[in-house]
């Protein structure tokens, strides 16, 4: 049967033959939550259609991962909950399984991989998915397939690591366009193309009666999750997850947003930003689908592509909106893949460029205006109230506007004993409230604060040296900031109060 599924998207970790006995086929569902636009369903779909044998899907959570709280468990949840919900008008059988105690889900995937002919799972390289995965294929007792579903361009098709967005984007902007007629399928699983796949019917008992599949309804009620051994201080989040939330925000952005979104983007009152980070992070959408959606709101063809040079605007002649999102989302999203893709220490600080250690160090002993610690970051006690005020939105909703979270990290440079104890407070503040932190994204956000992607800026600075600088007070000047620290400053902790600029002030 045909592959559908492209070669360089395709990776086997555990090197063993097809099992054509095999009771089943296991779509172990890892970093891709969802049904649609999933290359690794449908590596699995294929298989299954070629062996004519049932499709299971597998989607567990543990417990056991760093940062997990209340905020993480819930949103993936929900979005267990829609998919639960559209698998069951499919063929394929789906296990929700939901870790109650730290080892209690040890075994399920290799129990089920005993009667497998193949087990098919995500290939993510960030956190500790990679870890996890060779861990795994050491004892799996079956074949073993990864598969890159994770940007528009597959992962392996670079042979270097991109230093500066520039390079990348010159790059993307040649390659792209070949890689744009390989999208996944937007339903894999419809009931044209699975046909061949017999029904499971239900699952054996012994795995069912050891290994409970989630009651996802009792498990998001208002105390659902009191009783798992995860971080109960980290709240829920506002923000529901899930496919269904992804696919309205993004129909939202498209529809309302996306017009404006170059000039209101960096202003926090205007909350223009699609808000579809996290979704992202979580696999409840895909790259795939936020790109065809946007090209077909531009009502955009292939013919209007102008000669690759690198230039953020007038590649894609779709307008300067539509250009300036479609560079977040090709450019500095699959950027941070490429680095967490190619180099294991993407979240050490040795991973800083040569230029940026050196300067970082030559102005390690300079004097700090202020010294704050973890604790007193985390809850915000600062003089200044804008920081308080985006570390409060942090807390508050696991998110923070996206050009504050820029401040906010150059001012932990400034305000904490040395850029080494700098990282680790960004790391752990980001990954432990943010729900789209643990993510390329976030480490090349949180690791251009220090000077990755960037280059050496003049005048030299105490604290920053030749590292880009930024200010609260510029801030201010330049964006809306009025209505935003209303919702958010509080005034905890803050030592002072920051005059704010007229609201007539123009942003950048």
């Amino acid at each position: 049967m045909e592959r559908t599924v492209p070669a360089n998207r395709l990776r086997v970790v555990k090197d063993q033959p097809v099992r054509s006995d095999g009771q089943w086929v296991v779509y172990w569902m890892t970093a891709f939550r969802r049904l649609h636009s999933n290359y690794a369903l449908q590596q699995a779909r294929d298989w299954a259609r070629e062996l004519k044998k049932p499709l299971i899907v597998l989607e567990p959570l543990r417990v056991r991962y760093r940062w997990a709280s209340d905020r993480m468990h819930r949103f993936i949840i929900e979005g267990m909950a829609d998919n639960q919900a559209e698998f069951a008008s499919t063929v394929a059988a789906y296990l929700p399984y939901v870790e109650p105690e730290a080892g209690q889900g040890s075994g399920l995937l290799r129990t089920l991989a005993q009667r497998a002919c193949v087990v098919v799972t995500d290939d993510y390289p960030c956190f500790f998915h990679p870890h996890m995965l060779a861990a795994v294929a050491r004892s799996l007792p079956a074949r073993l397939e990864a598969v890159d579903s994770n940007c528009l361009m597959p992962l392996a098709v670079w042979d270097r690591t991109f230093t500066v967005a520039h390079s990348y984007r010159r790059a993307m902007q040649k390659a792209l366009p070949g890689f744009l007629s390989d999208s996944p399928e937007p339903n894999p699983l419809s009931g044209r193309v699975t046909k061949a796949i017999p029904a499971l019917g239900a699952l054996p008992q012994q795995i069912t009666q050891r290994w409970r599949p989630a009651d996802l309804a009792q498990l998001l009620a208002p105390s659902g999750l009191q009783h798992l051994a995860i971080d109960h201080s980290v709240l829920a989040a506002p923000a529901r997850g899930g496919s269904q939330t992804a696919a309205r925000l993004l129909k939202n952005f498209m529809a309302h947003l996306l017009s404006g979104y170059s000039e209101d983007r960096n202003h926090p009152d205007l909350q223009a930003t699609s808000q579809l980070s996290a979704y992202m992070h979580f696999g409840h959408i895909s790259a795939h689908q936020v790109f065809n959606a946007l090209m077909a709101a531009c009502a955009w063809q292939p013919g209007r592509l102008s000669k690759p040079n690198g230039s953020i605007e007038g590649f894609w002649n779709v307008g300067p909106s539509a250009e300036a999102f479609l560079d977040q989302l090709c450019t500095w999203r699959e950027l941070g893949f490429n680095m967490c893709w190619r180099e294991s220490n993407y979240d050490r600080y040795e991973s800083l460029p040569t230029w940026a250690q050196t300067t970082l160090a030559k102005h390690a002993r300079d004097r700090r205006p202020y010294v704050y610690q973890l604790e007193e970051l985390e809850q915000a006690r600062t003089h200044d109230p804008l920081w308080n005020a985006a570390q409060l939105q942090l807390v508050r909703e696991g998110r923070m506007h996206n050009y504050l979270r820029m401040l906010w990290g150059k001012k932990i440079l400034e305000w904490t004993q040395s850029p080494q104890y700098a990282l680790e407070c960004m790391l752990e503040l980001n990954n432990k409230y943010a729900l789209d932190g643990r993510d390329p994204n976030s480490y090349s956000g949180i690791f251009w604060v220090l000077g990755r992607y960037d280059r050496a800026w003049g005048p030299e600075r105490p604290i920053f040296g030749k590292i880009r600088y930024m200010s609260s007070d510029n801030t201010a000047r330049k964006v809306k900031l009025k209505h935003y620290l209303q919702q958010y400053g509080d005034g905890r902790g803050s030592r002072q109060t920051m005059l704010l600029p007229d609201e007539t002030v123009p942003g950048n």
